[in-house]
Parts: C-alpha cells; sequence; structure tokens
C-alpha cells in the first residue's frame, strides 16, 4: 500500500509511475488527498473539542471548590454539548479514515523507473540468456508422454480423485519432486538463508498484508467456515512472520526459505499451453524472501537474480532473464525478473521463476519496520522469488535431457534422485 504522504509530496510521479503500469490513477489520487485533507480536518476538530472539554472540566473544579454551583452546573451542560458534537465528528473520522483506506487500497504499487513500458508479455525486455538449448531427434516426446511412458505422472488418476490440475507422482516421479525439493533447499540454505516449514493455510490479515487480498481474491482457495485462504505461495507466511514487527539493525537483512505445496485457482487457463505440468491447480515450491533496508533492496533484487541463476545453471537448463514491462507486472511489485527455461520438445519458453522488489509497499500493509542507526523508526522493503517452482523444472529436465537411454540427471541433482538416469 502506498502511503499518503508520499502521493502528496510526489503525485505527479506517482501518476507517471502507475502510468507505467497502465493504470489511470488520476481520479483516486485526487480522491485520496480529498479525503486526507477532510481526516485532518476532523482530526483537528476532535482535538480541539477534547482540548475544550479538559479546559472546561478543570472550570468546573474550580466553580464547585469555590461554591459557585449554578456556573458549574452551566459548564457541564456545554461539556455535554462539546461531547455529543464530538461524538458525531468521532464517527465522520472513522468513515473518512475508512473510505481513504479503501481507495488506497486498490492503488498498485508504483514501478521503478527501470520498468519497461508495454501491456503484454510480448513486451517485455530480454536481459540475459544461458545456456544452449537442446537440438533434439524430430521424434522426441513432450513431458506429458514422457511421464507417460515413464509411469512418473498420473494426470488421469489426479482428475478422478480431485479434478484437472492435481496431479499424481509417483515412483521416479515422486523420487524426483522429493530430490528437486531437497536440493533447492539446501542450495538455498548454503546461500545463507534460514530453513521454515511454513503452514499452508493463513487467515485474511496475512493475505491482505502481502497483496493477495483483495486484488488476487478470485485466484485463491478459500475456507469459509474458518476464514482462512489456501496459500499460492510461501512467500505469503514467511512474509508475515514480521508482521506488525520491528526489526532491529542487527537483524537485517533477514532471509528466509521455504518449501510449501502452492494452490491457485487460475481461473480462466485453458487450451494447449496448460497441458500437463504447463499450469497446475496444486504444485510444490522453494520460496526465497528477504527483508532488507531500502537504500539496499535493489543490490539485494540483484543478488536474488544472480541466486536463481546459478541454480538453474546447475540443474543444466538453458534460460532466460526478462525484465517485465508496466502491463506485465504484478499488482504488488515494483520491479520483476522471470525466468524462463527453454523447453526443446514444445519449442517454447516456460516462466519457471519470478524475483520481485516490492519496496515498502508490502512492509507498509503489514506494517514491518525498523529501527535505523538513529534510532527512528522506518518501514522496511521485502523482495522474494522462486528458487524454483518445480513443475515447468520437470517439464524441462524430462524434455531437454530425453534419450534414447532415458532421462538424464543433472549431476548436481544425482545424489538427491540417487541415480543418473531415469529409465
Amino acid at each position: 500500500m502506498l502511503q499518503v504522504s508520499f502521493i502528496r509530496q510526489n503525485k505527479e510521479e506517482v501518476l507517471r509511475r502507475l502510468a507505467k503500469k497502465n493504470f489511470n490513477a488520476e481520479n483516486a489520487v485526487e480522491k485520496i488527498l480529498q479525503l486526507d485533507d477532510e481526516r485532518k480536518k476532523l482530526l483537528f476538530e476532535k482535538e480541539e473539542a477534547r482540548s475544550k472539554i479538559n479546559s472546561v472540566s478543570r472550570q468546573i473544579r474550580e466553580l464547585m471548590t469555590s461554591g459557585q454551583k449554578e456556573k458549574a452546573e452551566e459548564a457541564k451542560a456545554e461539556v455535554l454539548h462539546i461531547k455529543n458534537s464530538n461524538s458525531t465528528v468521532t464517527e465522520k473520522l472513522s468513515a473518512t479514515e475508512k473510505e481513504l483506506h479503501e481507495v488506497l487500497v486498490q492503488l498498485p504499487n508504483l514501478a521503478h523507473d527501470s520498468v519497461p513500458a508495454g501491456k503484454t508479455a510480448e513486451d517485455n525486455e530480454v536481459v540475459r540468456e544461458s545456456g544452449i538449448k537442446p537440438q533434439l531427434d524430430r521424434d522426441c516426446l513432450p513431458h506429458w508422454e514422457l511421464a507417460k511412458k515413464y509411469d512418473l505422472i498420473d494426470f488421469e488418476l489426479g482428475n478422478k480423485v480431485t479434478g484437472a490440475g492435481f496431479p499424481f507422482y509417483k515412483g521416479q516421479g515422486a523420487r524426483l519432486q522429493r530430490a528437486l525439493v531437497q536440493y533447492f533447499l539446501d542450495y538455498n540454505i548454503s546461500k545463507g538463508y534460514t530453513e521454515y516449514e511454513a503452514p499452508v493455510f493463513v487467515n485474511e490479515e496475512s493475505a491482505y498484508a502481502t497483496g493477495q487480498l483483495p486484488d488476487k481474491e478470485s485466484q485463491m482457495y478459500y475456507v469459509p467456515l474458518d476464514n482462512f485462504y489456501v496459500i499460492p505461495t510461501a512467500e505469503v507466511p514467511l512474509t508475515n512472520i514480521y508482521r506488525n514487527e520491528i526489526i532491529t539493525q542487527g537483524q537485517l537483512p533477514v532471509k528466509m526459505t521455504g518449501y510449501t505445496p502452492c494452490f491457485r485457482r487460475e481461473a480462466g487457463s485453458y487450451g494447449k499451453d496448460v497441458r500437463g505440468l504447463n499450469r497446475l491447480h496444486q504444485f510444490d515450491k522453494v520460496e526465497i524472501v528477504q527483508i532488507t533496508w531500502p537504500e539496499k533492496s535493489y543490490e539485494a533484487l540483484e543478488g536474488m537474480v544472480d541466486h536463481v541463476a546459478e541454480l538453474l545453471d546447475t540443474l543444466e537448463l538453458p534460460y532466460r532473464i526478462l525484465r517485465l514491462c508496466g502491463g506485465d507486472m504484478s499488482f504488488t511489485s515494483a520491479l520483476t525478473y522471470d525466468f524462463e527455461i527453454f523447453s526443446a520438445a514444445q519449442k517454447r519458453w516456460l516462466e519457471v521463476s519470478s524475483v520481485s522488489n516490492f519496496e515498502s509497499f508490502q512492509a507498509n500493509r503489514a506494517k514491518i519496520r525498523f529501527k535505523d542507526e538513529k534510532g527512528k523508526t522506518q518501514l522496511a522493503h521485502t523482495l522474494n522469488g522462486s528458487s524454483l517452482a518445480l513443475p515447468r523444472i520437470v517439464a524441462g529436465l524430462l524434455e531437454d535431457h530425453q534419450s534414447e537411454k532415458g532421462i538424464h540427471i543433472p549431476l548436481s541433482l544425482q545424489k538427491y534422485f540417487g541415480s543418473e538416469w531415469i529409465q
């Protein structure tokens, strides 16, 4: 959530940076400033009334002490009148603050100046490409056929038990899932991240704090009896560990990693591009999250990008890194880099990670703060990234590493998987 003080002091910059996200905020910004003016006016009236009540109350005590009961009764009537009037002001103030908050939470985060202009994924900017695209035989198979050939994943059984997008992994397929999760966690821990095993249900406050509510409400699974939301990513519970907390200088930067299953409704997703593992309702993912000083968050972002790139290098998968354009960015992000691996069998790029800096947007919602060297309390910056999401990684490993002998397992993963081949 944006801060009203920043909007007031930087109105034109706010409009310009929101326009880069193709968001016309002029009316909303004017409404915010108008409501904030009204809020300040009512707050002043409330404080003035309180001060007047205190002053008259002192007079009443003096009048009673000096025996001037009649004047004391008149003063009491005046206090009652002020309190009644102040009650109305308090109600108006509460309503104004509520309306101001409702308008504020509808504004997305500001796009960083480096974000390219654009409306769709076609406008994203390729900033780096690495690895060699494998040259496969003409009879190479997509991952859903390889999964069937080697009895790794049963999509039909998942459809029977639950529905489309909830596959069963079995045998070597289940072992590959487990191997990838353990490898990703160990890799992240070796880079200074602390591992957490987090809940997969969060309350409404947590979903709001990281920006899933109200923006992504339709994409989340909801448990109405308990008012719980099923997490779309470990980012939500991990970031909320520090909700309503003031972090000490010695704790920063906070670096967390965690594995969770993730759940997304993916409403409206259909067609050939969602076959197999390309788009699921339930999938496994290992996440990295950082909370850091504002002046160091973009340095942290570049470090997280390098971290994910190094991890993909160890999996021997060709990939490219995209800087997302304004129209393709999330509601909460200020700058996002997407990682895509090349699927030689499908002949297209598959997204496997997003690494984002949210600046103070989530921290303002979650009240994640720290004390600077002068003892002043400030909002921290939050970042997160997939390290990594498993479904398309598995798709890429199966498709790009297929041969007549079977599926070759990268050297970095072999000790976790227990073999060099899927056969």
